[in-house]
């Protein structure tokens, strides 16, 4: 398992990229760049698998369930920098989203020797897996064994699995709930995947994970209003989006974040609303932490605000 088929997408050479080594710095740049521009309409033919997968991790996070990475290599970073750019941006329990490496931190930054080759690995890092979390394979290849050996044993304790690939054919794709298959062809370097292949994969994790804080209520409208004000940088980015939230002037809305305790959500429904911070919490809390659904609770926003469920 651990030997890369000669078919694989990204181990094939470019036809377009032969003579890359003999052009011009710019000539370069600008061929690299035309790889490039193959990306977006990639990740568009997925958009239906994607949404699947975030309609999965809704149902999980909603259910007090988890989601996890498993990655190796330039995939399992990825999964990494998703699952640690979550917390701060939308105020999640760093606990939600979990991501998995093989080899462990030390892999992160310095490459581990045999580590995506072991399965019985994979299947070890999952044992924290529990029955209805949802776990994402993250592999270019779509054949990693650390990932199979992941995804399999989650599958085996009743957790959703998915897999995040650049090889649309790939065998495994076939055990999994979704297969995520990016065609992004052959790199500008042979099996260079930190390339298109990888550009491709941040871009679906970074839709994938933004629309399942969407989903779960922790932005209003497009503003990121769930980061709590923990410095003085923050409280200002903060305040402007409370003043953009409500139509309302600076000092309004910073005397309501202080009310709040630097919590923005609380905040904004005070301003909304008109209600306490206290009655604000209680709301947000029988909402499930998302604001939308906290002021259509409240008696007299849905009229106050146009809004509706």
């Amino acid at each position: 398992m651990s030997d890369l088929p000669i078919d694989l997408p990204t181990e094939q050479r470019n036809p377009r990229t032969l003579d890359v080594d003999a052009l011009p710095t710019i000539e370069v740049l600008r061929r690299i760049n035309t790889e490039d521009e193959r990306i977006p309409q990639a990740v568009a033919e997925v958009l239906p698998q994607v949404a699947d997968l975030a309609d999965l991790a809704v149902e999980a996070l909603r259910r007090g369930r988890r989601v996890h990475y498993f990655g190796a290599g330039t995939s399992g970073r990825l999964g990494f920098i998703d699952a640690a750019e979550l917390p701060p941006t939308y105020g999640t329990p760093p606990e939600w989203v979990v991501a998995h490496h093989a080899g462990g931190s030390e892999a992160l930054s310095a490459a581990v020797e045999g580590v995506e080759d072991d399965v019985s690995l994979g299947a070890r890092d999952a044992e924290s897996v529990r029955a209805g979390d949802l776990v994402i394979g993250i592999a270019a290849s779509g054949t990693t064994p650390y990932v199979v050996g992941a995804l399999r044993h989650s599958a085996s304790v009743g957790a959703a699995t998915g897999l995040i690939s650049a090889n649309p054919s790939s065998w495994f794709g076939r055990e999994v709930d979704v297969h995520v298959g990016l065609a992004t062809g052959p790199e500008v370097i042979s099996g260079s995947t930190r390339m298109k292949a990888g550009t491709a994969t941040k871009m679906v994790l970074n839709a994938f994970s933004t629309t399942v804080m969407i989903r779960l209520g922790r932005t209003y409208s497009n503003l990121m209003v769930s980061v709590n004000a923990l410095n003085s940088k923050l409280r200002r980015r903060l305040v402007r989006i409370l003043v953009e939230a409500t139509g309302l002037d600076a000092r309004t809305c910073e005397h309501a974040l202080a009310e709040a305790g630097g919590d923005t959500r609380v905040a904004l429904i005070t301003l909304l609303a008109d209600v306490t911070p206290a009655r604000a919490a209680d709301a947000l809390e029988e909402a499930g932490g998302a604001v939308r659904e906290a002021l259509l609770l409240l008696e007299g926003a849905q009229e106050r605000y146009g809004l509706s469920s």
